[in-house]
């Protein structure tokens, strides 16, 4: 099966293992030197209290499992980087 980049755009990534759909296809990454693509970028849920902004996850290209008519499968594992301790009004 062959597929052009503008053919993945809009397409529900979906994760195997959780079965919970990530979003939809925007953008992708490639390498420029070697013209691999590197991942795809999928714009998923609004964040909390963001009213023009969307969690934005890189499903890499090795995690990519089937390409289908419709979805993506892909087995995405997502690690939430470590954050500091706020101080503030809600300590």
């Amino acid at each position: 099966m062959h597929c052009c980049i503008t053919d993945l755009r809009n397409k529900d990534v979906i994760n195997k293992k959780t079965g919970v759909r990530l979003g939809n296809v925007v953008d992708c990454q490639i390498d420029t030197c070697t013209g691999c693509v590197l991942a795809l970028v999928v714009m998923g849920r609004p964040r909390v209290m963001g009213f023009f902004s969307r969690e934005e996850c890189y499903v890499r290209w090795e995690d990519i499992e089937v390409i289908g008519d419709d979805i993506i499968l892909c087995s995405y594992t997502h690690v939430m980087p470590p954050t500091a301790p706020r101080g503030g009004f809600f300590r």
